[in-house]
């Protein structure tokens, strides 16, 4: 029998308290997963296995010097658990900037990149889509972007099954020449690099499916995907609101309730539950600080599932090889 993946889990990451990520982490509990909860002393784990941390890093806080102050932290030591090779994978809904910080600290960046970017996985209508980078670096150089168009194309080959991934630029306009200096000098990398790149392409197709794979920097990256998720919410509140508000309503809600709930699920960010953050030696799952014992659920298995994968030790391999490459006259 192989063993089980191991994830850590930051119990202290959460806006809704450590319960409802134990919740989350009991319902992702299997025999082929195990997660190992960090928390407070005393906290229920309901059976799972605890390691105290005595202290927590709190959204408010600067990352880097949260992550160098507080070294009891739940998140450091879930980190530094992967790190030292005592857990496969670590999850935190906690501060996105402190679990930057404590991954390169603690589990290190990949040799062959250099900065490591946020991929989410959009759900768009005609299969999924990968949004890098969504929130890690606010500032990028073109070469940068070329990277992490890299590291999405292996993500969406290995973890999403897609034989040949588009990657596609996002920019104001689907022309070359559109665009500010940034993507402009991005878009002749990618153009010239033998990735499967399309070319631009423009936010208003991020739901439909602007490409397997969809490269920015982390700034625009993080405006799209917090719009997406504003605009989502509303649309779906709005729809209920309307089918309460009277009988016609109520009685077409009872005809369309299939579909909406097919629709709601699909929409749903809590489906996928977290985000990898893509260029470490060790797997890092981001969830978001408002998710639910479901969305903590999923991000455990989203951990898990690219550890099966050994989605690292294949990064690391394809990445190496593309350096190599570039290295050539």
């Amino acid at each position: 029998m192989t063993e089980p993946v191991r994830v850590a889990v930051d119990a202290m990451g959460g806006d809704s308290g450590p319960e409802d990520i134990v919740a989350g982490a009991l319902e992702a509990a299997s025999p082929a997963l195990h997660p190992i909860v960090f928390g407070p002393k005393g906290l229920d784990t309901q059976g799972l296995e605890l390691v105290e941390a005595s202290e927590a890093i709190a959204m408010h806080e600067k990352p880097v010097e949260a992550v160098r102050a507080k070294t009891d932290s739940s998140l450091v030591l879930a980190c530094r658990a992967v790190g030292d090779g005592e857990a496969d994978a670590v999850v935190s809904a906690g501060n996105t900037g402190a679990t930057l910080a404590a991954g390169l600290f603690h589990i290190r960046r990949l040799p062959e990149v250099d900065r490591p970017a946020i991929a989410v996985v959009l759900p768009a209508r005609d299969g999924p889509s990968v949004l890098l980078d969504s929130g890690a670096n606010a500032d990028a150089r073109p070469e940068h972007l070329l990277q992490f168009a890299q590291m999405g194309a292996i993500f969406s080959h290995e973890m999403l099954e897609v034989a040949k991934p588009e990657v596609r630029l996002l920019s104001i306009g689907e022309e070359p020449e559109k665009g500010n200096q940034l993507t402009l000098d991005a878009h002749a990398l990618l153009a010239e690099s033998d990735l499967n790149f399309g070319g631009n392409v423009e936010s208003r197709h991020l739901l439909s499916h602007a490409g397997d794979v969809v490269v920015c920097d982390g700034f625009t990256g993080n405006v799209c995907l917090k719009l997406l998720e504003g605009t989502i919410k509303t649309l779906l509140e709005g729809i209920r609101e309307e089918i309460r508000s009277s009988t016609r309503g109520k009685i077409g809600g009872l005809l369309i309730r299939p579909a909406a709930r097919h629709l709601r699920e699909r929409l749903d960010p809590d489906t996928y539950g977290g985000a990898y953050l893509l260029g470490l030696r060790g797997l890092a799952v981001i969830a978001h600080g408002s998710s639910s014992p479901k969305a903590i659920a999923n991000a455990i298995r989203l951990a898990a599932r690219g550890a099966e994968h050994h989605m690292v030790d294949r990064l690391a391999e394809r990445l190496r090889s593309t350096v190599l490459a570039s290295a050539r006259p």
